[in-house]
């Protein structure tokens, strides 16, 4: 007995924006990285400031996370094109058409 499977047209582009959320989600990986290592590097300071506060440390989180963000977009580290080699082979642009569930029919010799 064979089953036919159907493509739909949302499901091939389903595969195409597979790839474009990977390489969203790579970037966005890529960004919180940078977030977390640029925290570490200014709680490495030696001593307090005259100017920490508390709304000053909010402020320069914000503008540690946009800087983050926009090395990510620029790609400044590479981790993200890094995720997409890695991962880009298991996202494919067509989805690949399924197995019926069960086991294999059985043929006789």
């Amino acid at each position: 007995m064979q089953v036919a499977t159907t493509t739909s047209p949302a499901a091939a582009s389903a595969g195409t924006s597979n790839k474009a959320s990977l390489q969203k989600v790579a970037q966005q990986f890529e960004a919180v990285f940078l977030r977390q290592m640029i925290g570490a590097m200014r709680s490495a300071s030696l001593a307090e400031g005259i100017d920490d506060s508390a709304a000053t440390q909010q402020f320069r989180d914000m503008a540690d996370s946009r800087t983050a963000d926009a090395m990510a977009s620029k790609g400044a580290m590479g981790i993200a094109e890094l995720l997409l080699k890695q991962f880009g082979d298991r996202v494919s642009d067509t989805p690949s058409p399924t197995a019926p569930d069960g086991p294999a029919p059985a043929t006789s010799a």
